[in-house]
């Protein structure tokens, strides 16, 4: 019996019609499991820090994981085959001067990471096939320009080598790490901190959400709002925002009474919910990870000890409860994985990386099937390795949807393909759209001879230090095989 009203449709089951509520998907029956405890990461000290950041990132190459670290801040990297019981002495990246806060996997290099930490830069690494000898201590690219900490940074899905950072100054930072260099910077936007950034699937727009209870659709390029939402949760604990495919925006926040609640909101009509459903009271976050290609949603809360999933549809009451991933012990973080790290030939449609305080418990969906062939209706073609546009292409205005891949056959990992970063040269440089205040520190007596003369040893020390990079790298390749020969 369906009922129109207020620009909202409901659907009211009266306990005669009872029978009708069973809904047709074929999502009804996925189930979560833990994989064997072989195949988890042991004695991995996960980082204490006190912030709403998922601690994980993971790709089909690697997991990577925000440790604890005396003096800065430090992230360790596995292989995904690297199971088991992690060797104390592991290698980790470490470069900052302060926690790391938050990391995420370039979507466009599987060996190229970012990091976001407190002493307010974001680094950018390379990280190697084989696993170094040594902590990785040098990223490829620093991005200086966050006043205060930075605890979040996000890839653009479609546009190759942009990064988004944003910070307690409030600041949204977009930068092109191929050249180092800032693209946009959006200020004056947010007057509190920022709680959460998320892309839409082309990257043409940004939604955020802040201490100053407005949700901001954002386009990035017309550093515009484009619509805003005050208190689309009426408590007062943190919000989360992500787009679905179909550009609305799903939310995660409170009630009044600090019931945890879900909504589903339609941009271009931001006064009424599409679905407002309110769900258990606890203080823990709900961290949002979403699927695109089967419309489910994961909502996993930092200290719970379960995943509740939901399928979002055209149909009412358009989110839909499917089940809910129970354990014993709480998460301390989580890592989602790629669509294209999946197993297929297992009807797995997610996969994810529970952090314990000690471990990291990789957590299997699957939809059970009995065929062993390929299942289509499950994996449509899914966002690639490759970029749809670059940099500048993105910033002049273009906009591309991801490229494709089949994953009929599976998906093998590209080779380590190494990140470039060309610096501009800094005179010729020009403020980022959006930054009024500029400070020059050229000298106005230096000469032209000794800037061309510094310029010439900055060079010859770029190129000392390039050829000594290769020499290691080439004696690690070297006691990489010769470990391996004696294995």
């Amino acid at each position: 019996m369906p009922y129109q009203g207020g620009g909202r449709s409901l659907t009211l089951h009266p306990p005669a019609m009872s029978r009708r509520v069973v809904r047709q998907s074929k999502f009804r029956h996925v189930f979560g499991q833990p994989v064997k405890a072989d195949q988890m990461y042991e004695d991995i000290r996960v980082s204490k820090v006190t912030c709403d950041s998922s601690f994980c990132a993971v790709n089909p190459k690697f997991v990577a994981i925000i440790v604890e670290s005396g003096g800065g801040g430090a992230f360790i990297v596995l292989p995904l085959a690297k199971t088991g019981r992690v060797d104390k002495n592991h290698p980790l990246v470490t470069g900052h001067t302060a926690p790391v806060l938050d990391i995420d996997w370039c979507p466009h290099n599987d060996n190229v990471i970012a990091s976001a930490s407190e002493d307010t830069t974001v680094m950018v690494w390379q990280i190697p096939d084989y696993v170094p000898v040594r902590n990785i201590t040098e990223p490829v690219v620093t991005l200086e320009g966050h006043s205060k900490r930075v605890g979040i940074i996000s890839w653009h899905p479609t546009a190759r080598n942009v990064l988004l950072s944003a910070g307690c100054d409030n600041l949204v930072i977009l930068w092109n790490v191929g050249t180092g260099e800032m693209l946009l910077v959006l200020e004056d936007m947010h007057t509190d901190l920022i709680y959460n950034v998320g892309w839409n699937r082309n990257g043409s727009l940004l939604v955020t959400t802040c201490k100053d209870k407005k949700v901001r659709v954002i386009d990035p390029r017309k550093q515009k709002v484009v619509a805003e939402r005050f208190a689309p949760h009426e408590g007062l604990r943190p919000v989360r925002a992500i787009f679905t495919r179909e550009g609305y925006l799903f939310t995660t926040g409170f009630t009044r009474m600090s019931q945890r609640e879900l909504g589903l909101w339609d941009p271009n009509n931001f006064e009424e919910p599409i679905a407002l459903q309110e769900m258990d009271t606890s203080n823990g976050v709900l961290l949002p990870f979403y699927d695109p290609d089967s419309s489910i949603v994961y909502l996993c809360g930092k200290g719970d000890s379960s995943i509740r999933y939901f399928e979002i549809t055209d149909e009412a009451p358009y989110v839909h409860y499917l089940n809910t991933y129970s354990s014993k012990e709480p998460q301390r973080g989580m890592g989602f994985m790629p669509k294209r790290g999946l197993d297929v030939s297992k009807c797995e449609i997610a996969r994810f990386f529970k952090l314990h305080e000690r471990k990291c418990e990789p957590i299997v969906m699957t939809v059970p099937r009995k065929s062993d062939l390929f299942q289509d209706d499950l994996y449509p073609d899914t966002p690639g390795p490759e970029p749809a546009l670059e940099a500048d292409e993105w910033l002049s205005g273009k906009d591309a949807e991801p490229i494709l891949i089949s994953l009929r056959d599976g998906y093998v990992p590209i080779k380590n393909r190494e990140l470039k970063v060309v610096k501009k040269n800094i005179l010729d440089s020009k403020p980022p759209p959006g930054r009024r205040h500029s400070h020059s520190t050229c000298d106005p007596n230096f000469s032209r001879p000794a800037l061309e003369e510094v310029l010439e040893e900055i060079r010859a020390l770029k190129e000392k230090v390039q050829a000594q990079e290769k020499r290691i790298s080439d004696l690690e390749d070297k006691l990489c095989q010769f470990t391996n020969g004696t294995d």
